[in-house]
């Protein structure tokens, strides 16, 4: 980037945009954040609801599983905050075990933290040759994350020959041995033979937006996040993750403007002057800046730039994630303590394969709702007692994948109710007694992540498809700009909240060449 950078604005305040902005203020850089929203966090929030009898209960309603939290830890240092501060802020808790896998045949896995009890694990429900198998599997994704993570997803590339030179080229040919370039299905095939072993080290892939059998082995590293680093969780919610950052950030002598909207960004010609942003009451301010960090997604970039600006011929279309259906209960604590599972349990459905050419079909509007559906039960009570157990009611969310507004053109508002009322009869069938009776304080359906701005209907972001993933997913050095730079989880690395802390690194590099550094974690 050319020319002037002392003065920084970053449109967005979820954890890309914080994460941008603590790696700046660290570096000197004078650091504006706007959010349109009352508060950070984007899509990693915890917030509270009223039940019809007046009491209250808190949920988390966008993120809830949380990997890699060094990568926090990373940006707080950027600006001085030490390890052993920034940790006493978050007040994180293992979620240990890391899922609970159950099986439509009845089986269920408790998948540990610590590699040699999961392992155990593995062969007290699937046999010493399944055990056999995962343990040589985890070493496989251990050796893939590391080889991966520093070499492609945590640093900048610029062109396809950035991948055949120097260390990088070496870390290529290194995947390629490992078999990272086949499918993951396959890939995982070679070391666990059980289906259902297969889908607890692929299930994951949905987290990039693709169907296990359609991705890449590459994905195969997120499996390692979740597995092989373990789950992490701030006793006081997800959302405690956004505020965190957010006071480090504003006590490091940043800015943070909340109920603050970017409005359209003033330029001279190619480069960025400053960004007009609307506040709450209607007033409009111009806030100059020599760089621009745009941490607010793709579609909402696109209606700042306007069809004049810079790079609007080369704008492609983008191929979106699955979505989501989630609803947010307050279960009878009495009933929940009969529940299988723990913090977070994965009811897998019996027909699988089938499961993703409902939800992610290949051709737009030929999505359908999952027939036998797979959900993710989230008890953050399992983890956090005190805090999300109220008059005898446990929150409970329950997610429901589902087609995006590009898959599938749905009637959510007429069939949302129906839908979750008789999911949820189905897994009080499946072991969760008391789940179907349970009032429902709020269901979030594609429509309601459209009206939080999010593409197609979806928090998951671009999918990472063939042509959206590494060197081809929409870049973070902004075509046709001197100084915009993207964040977040449609340009590179992708989707997840680590890839997210990790874009806002990248971001800041391309403002400011980021030191080297060591892991904080």
């Amino acid at each position: 980037m050319s020319g002037p950078t002392a003065r920084v604005v970053v449109i967005g305040a979820g954890l890309a945009g914080l994460s941008a902005g603590l790696h700046l203020r660290g570096a000197g850089h004078e650091v504006t954040v706007v959010e349109a929203g009352p508060e950070p966090g984007g899509l990693v929030r915890t917030e509270t609801m009223t039940a019809g009898d007046g009491s209250v209960h808190r949920f988390d309603t966008g993120a809830t599983i949380l990997t890699m939290p060094g990568l926090a830890l990373d940006a707080m240092s950027a600006v001085g905050v030490e390890k052993s501060d920034a940790l006493a802020r978050l007040d994180l808790r293992p979620v240990d075990p890391s899922y609970v896998a159950r099986f439509a045949d009845g089986a269920e896995l408790a998948v540990a933290a610590d590699r040699a009890q999961r392992i155990a694990a593995v062969a007290d429900v699937f046999g010493a040759d399944a055990a056999a198998g995962v343990a040589r599997l985890t070493d496989w994704l251990t050796d893939l994350h590391e080889t991966e993570f520093p070499a492609f997803i945590d640093r900048n590339h610029d062109r396809l020959t950035d991948f055949v030179r120097g260390d990088t080229g070496r870390a290529a040919r290194r995947l390629v041995r490992l078999g990272a370039v086949r499918g993951l299905t396959g890939a995982i095939s070679r070391f666990v033979a059980d289906e259902r072993l297969q889908r607890v080290y692929s299930f994951q892939a949905l987290y990039a937006g693709v169907p296990p059998a359609r991705a890449a082995a590459v994905y195969g590293v997120i499996a390692h996040m979740d597995i092989g680093l373990g789950v992490s969780y701030p006793t006081a919610g997800m959302g405690r993750l956004p505020q965190v950052l957010a006071g480090a950030l504003s006590d490091a002598g940043a800015v943070l403007h909340c109920s603050t909207a970017a409005a359209r960004l003033q330029r001279q010609g190619t480069r960025i002057t400053g960004v007009v942003v609307r506040t709450a009451d209607g007033t409009e301010e111009l806030l100059p800046a020599d760089a621009v960090v745009a941490a607010c997604g793709t579609s909402a970039l696109a209606g700042l730039v306007g069809t004049d600006g810079p790079g609007h011929a080369r704008r492609r279309a983008i191929r979106y994630s699955p979505s989501a259906v989630v609803a947010h209960l307050a279960v009878d604590a009495g009933q929940t303590a009969r529940w299988p599972g723990s913090h977070h349990t994965i009811d897998f459905g019996a027909a699988w394969a089938q499961t993703f050419t409902q939800i992610a079909p290949r051709r737009p509007g030929r999505g359908r709702l999952m027939s036998d559906p797979s959900v993710l039960i989230t008890r953050p009570s399992a983890t956090a007692p005190t805090g999300f157990t109220t008059s005898g009611r446990e929150s409970v969310s329950v997610l429901w994948p589902c087609p995006n507004l590009h898959a599938a053109d749905l009637p959510w508002a007429e069939i949302a109710d129906e839908y979750v009322a008789g999911s949820l009869t189905a897994l009080a069938q499946r072991g969760y007694p008391g789940i179907d009776e349970a009032p429902v304080l709020r269901i979030d359906t594609p429509m309601s992540w459209e009206r939080r701005g999010y593409a197609a209907g979806t928090p998951f972001a671009a999918a990472h498809t063939v042509r959206q993933t590494g060197p081809l997913r929409t870049p973070n050095l902004a075509p046709g700009w001197d100084n915009l730079v993207l964040a977040g989880a449609d340009t590179v690395p992708g989707v997840g909240i680590p890839p997210v802390l990790v874009s806002g690194r990248l971001a800041a590099d391309r403002i400011t060449p980021m030191p080297a550094r060591g892991r904080a974690w």
